[in-house]
């Protein structure tokens, strides 16, 4: 990878910000352009900055994570956020992805597997901690109480959502369906637009939930 992935963390303990500071300085690729101690600086700081990957802790002061969220993705809806967090409850991972969290992590997480998904989530790929993964898959479990889309997908944008929740970045999904990528950047986007979804990770769990991929049709990460 040739670019560099511009990193903003926001966390409110300053032994973990200097943790992930030195963590990123030793990765080629990347380099941390920010740090907010609270949910308002992150957002000040993600307006000011615009990075390319924000790690957001969920409990912080003056604002929580998900509120900060939910108004950077509402200011950028581009933006790819990677929760780095202690908690595992529902009230905290669900209310994150659907204010529009690309990827879950807990703090547990081993520094090789937080710079992978660092690396996924800017690909665009969403990624989850195991125990994360194991709530959604219960939550799914569930009957689904989504709300019909006044505008149905077509056949090949249900094609798409297919490939997005086998966890295949734009390209791939070109290459497999024999597009150009810009034109499957475009299917993702109607996508999003039509099922009211803020990201792929959600569109993933649509998916999942609705019965269109199954679990033995995902990659691992």
């Amino acid at each position: 990878m040739n670019e560099t992935i511009r990193i903003l963390v926001a966390d409110d303990h300053a032994i973990v910000r200097e943790g992930l500071r030195w963590l990123i300085a030793t990765e080629p690729g990347m380099e941390l352009v920010g740090e907010a101690a609270d949910g308002v600086e992150a957002v000040a700081r993600a307006r000011e900055v615009q990075p390319d990957i924000i790690l957001m802790d969920l409990v912080m002061p003056r604002k929580d994570g998900i509120e900060a969220i939910g108004e950077i993705k509402q200011a950028f809806p581009d933006a790819r956020i990677l929760v780095l967090t202690s908690f595992a409850e529902d009230d905290k991972v669900f209310p994150a992805i659907k204010a529009g969290a690309s990827g879950y992590l807990l703090k547990d997480t081993a520094p090789q597997d937080l710079l992978r998904a660092i690396r996924d989530v800017y690909q665009g790929l969403p990624t989850m901690h195991p125990t994360i993964a194991r709530r959604v898959m219960q939550e799914l479990q569930r009957p689904s109480d989504l709300p019909p889309t006044a505008e149905p997908l077509t056949e090949r944008e249900a094609d798409v959502l297919k490939l997005v929740a086998r966890g295949l970045a734009n390209d791939e999904i070109a290459k497999t369906l024999f597009i150009s990528e810009r034109t499957a950047r475009t299917h993702v986007s109607n996508i999003l637009r039509k099922l009211h979804l803020a990201n792929r990770t959600q569109a993933a769990l649509y998916a999942l939930r609705e019965g269109l991929v199954n679990l033995g049709n995902t990659p691992e990460k």
